[in-house]
């Protein structure tokens, strides 16, 4: 595609995007506004927007002090609290790029992201000292900041977070940098290998925030479930930021333990939140289970990840709970589609066909360029809702490349702005333009030359009272070349009540016998990967030879 210029315009088109502008817009517009902050201890701390924007500028200049350039990048490890809400705008204050670690992945894992990123300095909670301290010889950083008191450690060249804040003052002027500048890094999860690293822009950050921000307004109150090391938390809080919203951070929370969750919903009056369906699954049966159950009349959470299973939906809406669901990855910033129910499908669809219309990845938002098309053959599928294509994207917040990868190769096709990504999802379009991805690529079965969706069977499996999750992988088998099979976790109290031959006729309501799994392994847990989603990859490799002993 050429890019043609034309007559010049009048406007200030050199005025350069840049994160740091959101936060000073908003503390200076909107000041007042709370953020609230769950600590270690439980207990909760309040400040508001100018007290966080005197606080970032605090920071950067300790950064300034301790010799960080621009260019120069460091690596943060910490939960959702206000103190990461600050790095996300301290660090590209003075240049530097902030590179998300995900403490979930193994350590030397995380050393090799350490290494290839270029980290010289780290931020972490005391929590994740245990981690850094494993891996202190494998990596070339040797200058910490701890965000915590009193803490003793191996670790050499260590520096307080709050004592810097206290020592520094906040008269600090927030350079413009060029837009193109990285303001942000983070890492795909590793599932097929090893993590391959994203430089996000201020560009980037700003066009995707803007598109973000429409859903919400200063009304609402944004609580902040998604892991700020994962992915740019998705970038709700951004957004929250920019129109003014109350912020939330729950701190450190874990599936097994989401009572301080609800606590803050209820407590804090949250309007808006985002997550991956397990965290919402678990939400859900803690609310299933308080004897005086709440009503959220004006709660709307956005779904991302993977599908979720109607079941979650239609139990989340029992509670008054709006849910909508989106799509997207860390090359992407993340956005990519969301749920938009248009007026010709209000008309036409009845209301379950509406809440089924919810498990779909939605439309496109403005910004990226979308296309559904042929593995094979590159052409683009039609939208009858049947089809299968693989889809790829370009657009403002979409990445061009791996930072300093080979694979980059492989993942990429087109040049300039022709230039699209290759994402390995799986998906059909209907006529009214809804794209719903039916599996990854690496995970579809392919059976007796015949296409099997792993994530509809796993998801109809979760509509079944008995079960808690259940996951389908395909396995290879010397006849049809790969088979089904079924991992199920049971509620407990249907655990030797309910059979695989109960199972699999469940599943014969809604697929063809070809489809339906070969076999069903009840299990007491399914390995899950750094960000809580089913690691198809360990079970793949533990079950490999399954049809063929």
């Amino acid at each position: 595609m050429e890019i043609i210029k034309g007559f010049p315009s009048t406007m200030m088109d050199d005025y350069q995007m840049n994160v740091t502008q959101i936060i000073s817009h908003t503390a200076k517009w909107y000041g007042e506004q709370e953020i609230v902050s769950r600590e270690m201890d439980g207990k909760v701390f309040r400040y508001t927007y100018s007290q966080a924007y005197d606080r970032i500028k605090r920071f950067a200049n300790a950064l300034k002090s301790l010799g960080i350039r621009v260019g120069d990048r460091i690596g943060v490890l910490e939960w959702n609290t206000h103190r990461f809400y600050e790095l996300y705008f301290s660090i590209p204050a003075v240049g530097a790029v902030m590179v998300e670690l995900n403490p979930r992945l193994h350590p030397l894992q995380l050393a090799k992201i350490i290494n290839h990123s270029g980290v010289s300095l780290i931020i972490l909670n005391e929590n994740f000292l245990p981690i850094i301290e494993s891996i202190a010889n494998n990596i070339k950083v040797k200058e910490f900041i701890i965000i915590s008191k009193g803490i003793e450690t191996k670790l050499q060249r260590v520096h307080n977070y709050e004592e810097l804040i206290n020592e520094n003052n906040s008269n600090y002027e927030i350079p413009m940098f060029d837009e193109k500048t990285a303001c942000y890094s983070a890492y795909t999860t590793g599932t097929t290998g090893d993590p391959k690293g994203v430089f996000y822009s201020h560009r980037s950050i700003v066009l995707n925030t803007l598109v973000i921000s429409r859903n919400l307004t200063i009304d609402d109150t944004f609580m902040q479930l998604v892991p700020m090391f994962h992915v740019n938390g998705w970038l709700g809080f951004m957004g929250a930021t920019l129109v003014g919203s109350k912020l939330v951070f729950p701190g450190r929370y874990t599936l097994e333990n989401v009572g301080h969750l609800v606590d803050l919903m209820i407590n804090e009056k949250v309007t808006v939140t985002a997550g991956v369906p397990e965290i919402f699954n678990s939400i859900l049966n803690y609310l299933m289970k308080m004897e005086k159950k709440p009503v959220f009349t004006n709660t709307r959470i956005l779904i991302g990840g993977s599908e979720p299973p109607l079941s979650l939906v239609i139990g989340l809406m029992s509670f008054g709970i709006q849910v909508g669901q989106g799509y997207g990855t860390t090359e992407t910033t993340p956005s990519v589609t969301g749920s938009v129910v248009k007026p010709k499908v209000r008309e036409k669809y009845s209301n379950e066909q509406l809440t089924d219309l919810l498990r779909k990845q939605g439309i496109p938002s403005f910004g990226v360029d979308v296309k559904v098309v042929d593995p094979v053959t590159g052409n683009e599928v039609p939208h009858d809702g049947k089809t299968v294509g693989e889809i790829l994207v370009r657009g403002f917040w979409v990445t061009a490349s791996y930072y300093n990868d080979p694979r980059t190769i492989e993942s990429f096709i087109g040049d300039g702005v022709d230039r699209w990504w290759k994402t390995g999802d799986l998906a059909v379009v209907d006529e009214m333009g809804y794209i719903k991805i039916v599996d990854r690529i690496k995970d579809v079965i392919k059976s007796g030359g015949e296409w099997i969706s792993t994530v509809d069977l796993e998801n109809y499996l979760m509509t079944h009272p008995a079960v808690s999750e259940a996951t389908v992988i395909g396995v290879p088998h010397p006849k049809w070349g790969e088979r089904p099979l079924a991992f199920v976790i049971l509620k407990p109290e249907f655990e030797g009540k309910v059979s695989k031959e109960d199972l699999v006729k469940y599943l014969g309501q809604r697929f063809a016998k070809w489809q339906l799994p070969d076999d069903i392994v009840f299990v007491k847990e399914i390995p899950k990967t750094s960000v809580g989603k089913f690691d198809k990859k360990v079970l793949k490799e533990k079950y490999k030879d399954y049809f063929t002993k």
